[in-house]
């Protein structure tokens, strides 16, 4: 049971990820059906900024500026001030994430495309210190890896069909 717990805990952006799946099948179940493409997309697009921008990016927030050394170790790195910058950055894309949730397009383009940007920044440093360090920590080459590379590009498909969706 701790390894499923250190798991979930651990690679916290799939967590908050299908956790915003589940919330976005929650909120179409109360929709009368059949689910129009755009209803489908709303839901999608709003619980996935809610959870995968909000609460996750809060979650790291807190796991780099009052966890630092767990968080640095995780990541396979020597705890600095870098830390607290990351966590306080975190807390920034996490406002605009909740903002964002029911927000205007604007709004959800910047709760998108600013942490899509640190993300894909974030992944090529990890792709050198695997290369420069061999730095294969979870943190560092697993799951967090991983959506850092993929979350970005679902949430600008699921901007990009809300948007064929919107009526006008």
């Amino acid at each position: 049971m701790g390894q499923i717990i250190a798991f979930v805990l651990g690679n916290f952006t799939l967590t908050f990820f299908v956790i915003g799946l589940v919330a976005a099948w929650i909120a179409l179940r109360r929709h009368p059906r059949p689910w129009s493409r755009a209803v489908v997309v709303e839901e999608l697009l709003a619980w996935f900024l809610f959870f995968s921008i909000g609460v996750s990016f809060f979650y790291n927030f807190v796991f780099h500026v009052f966890f630092g050394d767990l968080a640095a170790s995780f990541i396979g790195w020597e705890n600095s001030p870098f830390q607290a910058e990351v966590g306080y950055a975190s807390l920034g894309f996490a406002a605009v994430g909740f903002l964002a949730f029911r927000g205007a397009r604007q709004t959800r383009l910047a709760a998108i495309l600013g942490p899509a940007l640190f993300l894909w920044g974030a992944a090529v440093g990890h792709v050198l210190d695997m290369i420069r360090s061999h730095n294969f920590a979870p943190g560092n080459a697993g799951v967090i890896f991983w959506t850092d590379i993929l979350l970005p590009v679902f949430r600008l498909v699921l901007l990009a069909l809300s948007r064929r969706g919107a009526p006008g």
